[in-house]
């Protein structure tokens, strides 16, 4: 689900937050206590409920509830006598509150006495997931609200992408992290091959998975960095390269568009392998045809992406173009 790294130090972050609530709760009694001894001695018998909770528990059961309630009642009177005192002096009524950012889960990120995700914490990983996933700005104005079929004119291209529309709709709708689920988007440039990968990296990580986006390009220049550079990644546990093969959706764009050797085909073939072979998915953008990518890489690779992915066309004129006219 959520990116490992991303959860670490979102967590990290609530947990400073709910601690620094607690601080500044705690420098604001020293202030106020250091220049109002009544709200000093106010406070003192606030911090004895606990006591006399558990001496009206001893006591029995019998007028348990009257005890509880005279303890409320208490409690009542003495918060509101030292809000008047403080508004007296100078301070807001609730200046002395334990103020949270989120009161629903006191901004330790967990409800449910830390069985479930907070919303409040989902929702900073939803945005993290944005930041990693390599196409945040992508995703803004990619959307499947947005993919329109106006721009495919001819009849039989129409047709065939709203049937490629459908298929992105229900690869997002029937999606698991339990299951290798792959799709190999093919057709020359401007059909929307990364319009509709957009929208399905947004989707899933509003739900929580983790997706990764990433060119080509990119992606083998870091293998290559990997095995060639000797300074790379030197002293570190995990290596860059460590985050193609953990994320539940790859997609990787514009395959073909690197320099192509026996080195690349090796890393292109051991990633979708193992991949495959671990549950994860992958979704593989390219301009070539299938010929061309039989050609181009090795029959091994070909077979892999023909029998474990499936292989939509993107047909039509060039939409980016139709756009700027």
């Amino acid at each position: 689900m959520f990116n490992r790294e991303n959860y670490k130090r979102i967590k990290q972050e609530f947990t400073a937050k709910h601690l620094a609530a607690g601080e500044t709760q705690r420098m604001r009694m020293r202030e106020v206590e250091a220049k109002c001894p009544e709200i000093a001695q106010i406070n003192e018998a606030l911090a004895q409920t606990g006591l006399r909770v558990f001496q009206a528990a001893m006591s029995g059961r019998d007028a348990l509830d009257e005890r509880m309630a005279q303890i409320r009642k208490d409690n009542k009177e003495l918060l509101s006598n030292r809000a008047d005192i403080l508004t007296m002096v100078g301070y807001p009524a609730n200046y002395l509150d334990l103020n949270y950012e989120c009161e629903n889960c006191q901004d330790t990120g967990f409800v449910d006495q830390g069985k479930t995700l907070c919303t409040c914490m989902r929702r900073a990983l939803v945005l993290a997931g944005y930041e990693s996933s390599g196409i945040g700005a992508l995703m803004e104005k990619q959307t499947f609200e947005n993919f329109s079929l106006q721009y495919y004119q001819d009849p039989a291209d129409k047709q065939r992408m709203k049937q490629v529309l459908d298929t992105a709709l229900r690869y997002v709708e029937l999606y698991s992290d339990q299951k290798s689920q792959n799709m190999l988007f093919f057709g020359q440039t401007g059909l929307g091959k990364t319009h509709l990968s957009s929208a399905i990296a947004k989707r899933l990580i509003d739900r929580g998975f983790d997706v990764l986006y990433e060119t080509a390009q990119n992606l083998f220049g870091d293998f290559e960095d990997e095995r060639f550079n000797r300074t790379y990644n030197t002293g570190m546990d995990e290596k860059k390269t460590d985050r193609y093969f953990e994320c539940d959706l790859l997609i990787i764009d514009d395959l073909g568009a690197e320099l192509s050797n026996q080195f690349t085909a090796a890393c292109l073939y051991n990633l979708i392998n193992t991949r495959q072979n671990a549950g994860k998915s992958c979704i593989i953008n390219t301009n070539l045809t299938l010929n061309e990518i039989e050609k181009r890489y090795s029959q091994r690779i070909f077979s892999r992406l023909c029998g474990q992915y499936q292989v939509l066309q993107f047909t039509g004129r060039d939409v980016r173009m139709m756009k700027l006219t």
